[in-house]
């Protein structure tokens, strides 16, 4: 193709947006909208993703030892554990970390609980165990079934079924959710971009008719579809940037406790181009297929 004729093509698209201004604000407002909604679910999505992450990675075992186990058997556990490759850390609990840990837990309203432990505590020794990924606690069980000197391993088996189930769903109504909103966003646009081509069918059934190919009038269409996706992808982007960090600074503190949220940056930096690649693809596309009937003449 020829840079005259691509041109050509440039200069007719643009004369054609700036024709139909109502039309082409409106297709922007369209493009704009349905990439706002696409990128506040995926916001949303990642902050889940993160947030079960977050619980993954606190999840441990805890191997509790007799209280009368020997040292040849505490180095024997120590050894087991140490040859497991998903072990990626170990720390030893003495019995008085273990019973201050559970006063920090119980706080001070509940200090009549904890009434004679010093004297007496009944919590053993334990090793904690992290592993590299939830469903690796069970190799620990495995490795550990017959060792002398344990007395039990918690192995958080109901917190790792549950957090690999949540962790499916996620994912499955992610990407369904995701597959349906791409699809309204192109809906949408096309038929948007519909009402452009519409109000030149006649300009378009006469170069059909003077010889003119299908993609020769089709280009003006799709140079047009890219700038109106470009434009409102950018818009997009600039709103979705604002309202996530609008909340994110208004609810960051409180929810920071409980899970790390997204930092707004990581939007601009990861996924702004995307949305604008996205929405120049969805506006070509759009076009393409808004003009096609228009071309049986």
């Amino acid at each position: 193709m020829k840079f005259s004729t691509i041109q050509l093509f440039i200069t007719d698209a643009l004369k054609s947006l700036r024709r139909n201004k109502t039309i082409s604000i409106a297709s922007v407002a369209t493009v704009m909208a349905t990439l706002f909604v696409l990128g506040a679910f995926v916001m949303i999505l990642l902050n889940v993703k993160v947030g079960i992450t977050d619980v993954e990675s606190q999840v441990e075992a805890k191997v509790f030892l007799n209280d009368n186990i020997s040292i040849d058997d505490q180095k024997n556990v120590l050894g087991k554990l140490n040859d497991i490759p998903e072990v990626i850390n170990i720390s030893f609990q003495t019995k008085q970390e273990a019973l201050n840990q559970w006063k920090v837990q119980l706080g001070s309203k509940n200090k009549e609980l904890l009434s004679g432990m010093e004297q007496n505590n009944p919590l053993p020794n334990s090793y904690i165990v992290k592993v590299k990924s939830p469903e690796d606690i069970t190799k620990v069980e495995s490795s550990l079934k017959g060792v002398s000197g344990i007395y039990e391993i918690s192995d958080g088996r109901d917190i790792v079924s549950k957090i690999s189930a949540v962790t499916k769903t996620v994912k499955w109504v992610g990407g369904v959710l995701l597959v349906i909103l791409v699809g309204v966003s192109l809906f949408l646009i096309s038929n948007t971009i519909k009402l452009t081509v519409y109000a030149r069918r006649k300009e378009i059934g006469i170069m059909k008719y003077i010889g003119a190919t299908d993609w020769f009038i089709r280009w003006p269409f799709i140079i047009e579809g890219m700038v109106i996706g470009f434009f409102g992808a950018v818009v997009a982007d600039i709103v979705i940037y604002n309202v996530y960090a609008l909340a994110y600074n208004r609810a960051g503190s409180f929810v920071s406790t409980m899970m790390t949220l997204v930092d707004p940056m990581y939007f601009v930096t990861n996924l702004s181009w995307a949305f604008i690649i996205g929405g120049i693809l969805i506006g070509a596309l759009g076009s393409i297929l808004s003009i096609r009937k228009f071309l049986i003449v």
